[in-house]
């Protein structure tokens, strides 16, 4: 139903539930089950002993020097964080879509400005999803890269309040925005506009008559795209974040100047290129599953299709 003052479908609270939910589910089944890839990624980019290893090397090295159970280090608060951050970031993307759009005051002109509008609900909802998110990723970092420093989430989450306060929570605050927002920005705005490609290349009419399976794998081909622009524009601020938080650089220095100075020592290629490949591996299929899981779980709740404002003519 449109509303008097809007251009697009009225949404209520029960429908920013629905889409929560959904995405909540998504984000923390994908991120739980990448728990293993992220330790190995997390452990190539902080521990010099492990510079210069791929991912199955460091793998092997990790197991034969501490257990199997070493790669689910950190499985509980990326399950609950991800819980968090996943169900404010997609309803959050949701909500300021609509909006943004509402702004424009035409359809037509939301059409034009697609881009932007993608662009700015993708940053606004991701920012205040981090909010939530910050002190379990800081928690999670320090469980991976600090071996011993606590045996679980509840443990570590209150060693870090009892040690550091809000200040060791949100000290990686900034270099996680610095991550986050940009791979908010790619996973979506990447995403729509391979979506957009995809339905204009098979014109409005084979759209139309699609089947369950042939839109799950729309979702899954456009979010292998949108996967690594996401890990790509995101990996050097989560090289600086995993750093900060394992207690690098100097404490006395502000988080903006320290995540600076951590850049210039680290230099441009490991700043880069430190751990991008199972990053790309592990994004793809994040980002990939949590559309297909996102898209499968709306419809299981009867929650509304997102607003499209993707160009119709067939390419």
């Amino acid at each position: 139903m449109m509303s008097d003052l809007s251009i697009t479908p009225t949404f209520g609270a029960l429908d920013y539930v629905k889409f929560f939910g959904a995405g909540a589910l998504a984000a923390t089944l994908t991120h739980g089950a990448a728990t293993p890839i992220d330790v190995v990624k997390t452990r190539i980019q902080v521990d010099d002993a492990m510079k210069g290893l791929n991912m199955v090397k460091a793998a092997r090295q990790i197991v034969a020097k501490e257990g199997s159970s070493a790669l689910l280090t950190g499985f509980g608060p990326t399950a609950v964080g991800y819980l968090v951050q996943g169900g404010g970031k997609f309803a959050g993307y949701e909500f300021f879509k609509k909006k943004f759009i509402d702004l424009t005051g035409s359809q037509e002109k939301a059409t034009q400005r697609r881009t932007a509008i993608y662009l700015g609900a993708s940053a606004t909802a991701e920012f205040f999803a981090d909010i939530a998110l910050c002190p379990l990723e800081a928690t999670r970092i320090r469980l991976v890269s600090q071996r011993g420093f606590a045996s679980g989430l509840t443990t570590g989450f209150m060693r870090l309040a009892r040690e550091e306060g809000l200040r060791g929570f949100y000290s990686g605050f900034v270099p996680l925005l610095f991550k986050q927002v940009p791979y908010a920005v790619g996973q979506f705005s990447v995403h729509e506009a391979a979506v957009e490609v995809i339905y204009r290349s098979m014109g409005p009419e084979r759209k139309a008559k699609l089947t369950n399976l042939q839109s799950t794998g729309v979702e899954l081909s456009s979010g292998i795209v949108a996967g690594v622009a996401a890990a790509v524009l995101s990996h050097p601020a989560d090289t600086l974040l995993s750093a900060i938080n394992k207690g690098a650089g100097n404490p006395e220095q502000g988080v903006t100047s320290r995540m600076f100075s951590l850049a210039r020592e680290f230099g441009p290629r490991r700043l880069m290129l430190a751990g991008l490949g199972p990053r790309i591996v592990m994004t793809c299929g994040l980002v990939a599953g949590q559309f297909v899981i996102y898209a499968q779980c709306k419809a299981l709740v009867g929650a509304p299709p997102g607003i499209e404002i993707h160009k119709e003519d067939s390419l």
